[in-house]
């Protein structure tokens, strides 16, 4: 979760000013799309729709790329439709097997936080600067959060009663914690637009939608609509807030049609300074306490290496994207770029056809079996992104349709 700022605070914004280029560098980046790829017709309001001043899409991106919010609470509604059953119970199995190896708790972000991949879900958000910030995941009869105050994070789950806590050594230098998830996991729509903007180039058409009202607040539409075809994202429709320039709603409607993919925006908010005590936390009695920057050798829960995983987990300041996957290579650029991983061994998944037994027959069940020039192999299909795993093991992926990946093998060298 970025920071934010209220809208009354203007000289200590200015005073924070300089902090802005590192935080928006991507929408800064936007600005440099040639001229045919932003839409230079202004918004226009509709019936019911607030009466906001003329805009054009590039005026917008620029306003999202000043905004310099630093204060905030309020609620987020975030609905996801991947057309996938519920992962939450998967939640510790994915965290682990991405980190290398679970903590074992049930607060530990990295697995908890796996829930909004799916479903509907209530967030509260609250920030007052870089050094104290609040996400809840609130449940019907429980509630987990991640605070941050300082260089202190915690993770507490209310229906275990369990608590999850790193020391932020980093805070001040500019570097993430390890288990810092309020800024690394996209949960907010500011989050999302900003992970939409960054596949803006001339594949890629932006204009002004129109305006529209998000929890009592004027917004502009902001449309980023893939050109061409062969993606399987139809429409990102982003509503920024036309006094702060904050993003409030993002909503990413699939090629195919139907509900939303992603559907992510604010319900309530308010830009003044959050009170102190929101960021305080101590362990309730008798809650069981991971700490997470701890090496289980020395009798800890933090899971196997402690600190030191967690150090050699963080990337590299000059490593390219994928470097950590050995044979990747992207082929295409923009929407319909795919990554193709080499598969190891030569041998893909099981199958009922290669002997699999009832391992294979299942996920024969899952897939569609496709053939052509590459040979054959199965297609795994979600609403938004595609992966065709080859009967040699090598995969395809990406927010493309399966004919693209079936192209793109056959013309793999």
């Amino acid at each position: 979760m970025a920071p934010y700022e209220a809208d009354d605070d203007t000289n200590e914004g200015m005073r924070d000013g300089r902090r802005r280029a590192a935080r928006y560098v991507v929408p800064v980046a936007v600005l440099g799309v040639a001229a045919a790829t932003i839409g230079l017709v202004p918004a226009f309001a509709g019936s019911g729709d607030p009466d906001l001043p003329d805009i054009t899409a590039q005026q917008l991106i620029e306003k999202i790329a000043a905004s310099d919010v630093e204060r905030l609470s309020g609620t987020v509604k975030i609905s996801t439709d991947l057309g996938l059953p519920d992962l939450g119970g998967l939640g510790g199995a994915l965290g682990g097997a991405a980190g290398g190896a679970g903590s074992g708790s049930s607060a530990d972000p990295s697995s908890k936080l796996m829930e909004l991949a799916s479903g509907t879900h209530t967030l509260r958000v609250a920030a007052d600067g870089e050094e104290r910030q609040k996400l809840s995941l609130l449940d019907d009869a429980a509630e987990y959060s991640v605070i941050r105050n300082g260089d202190e994070v915690w993770a507490y789950d209310s229906a275990s009663n369990e608590a999850y806590h790193v020391k932020d050594s980093a805070a001040g230098s500019g570097r993430k914690a390890p288990e810092e998830k309020p800024e690394d996991v996209p949960a907010t729509p500011q989050d999302l637009a900003e992970e939409a903007l960054k596949a803006v180039d001339d594949t890629t058409s932006v204009t002004v939608d129109g305006t529209m009202r998000v929890a009592g607040r004027d917004a502009y539409k902001l449309l980023i609509e893939p050109k061409g075809s062969g993606s399987t994202v139809g429409t990102i429709s982003v509503a920024v807030d036309s006094r702060t320039g904050l993003p409030l709603k993002f909503t990413l409607t699939p090629a195919s049609g139907g509900a939303a993919v992603v559907d992510a925006g604010f319900t309530k908010v308010d830009f003044t300074r959050p009170a102190a005590s929101t960021f305080d936390f101590t362990p309730p009695k008798g809650a069981k306490v991971t700490q997470g920057d701890e090496p289980a050798s020395e009798g800890r829960t933090g899971g196997p290496g402690g600190k030191d995983r967690a150090e050699r987990a963080l990337p590299d300041a000059g490593a390219h994207p994928g470097e950590e996957f050995e044979g990747l290579k992207v082929i295409g650029k923009g929407w319909t770029s795919i990554a193709r991983i080499e598969g190891e061994g030569g041998e893909g998944l099981p199958s009922e056809k290669s002997g699999g037994g009832d391992a294979g027959r299942f996920l024969d069940s899952l897939g569609d079996h496709v053939s052509g020039k590459f040979g054959s192999g199965t297609v795994f299909s979600t609403r938004l992104v595609n992966a065709l795993i080859t009967d040699d093991g090598t995969v395809y992926a990406g927010a493309v349709t399966k004919e693209a990946l079936v192209k793109a093998a056959d013309a793999a060298e």
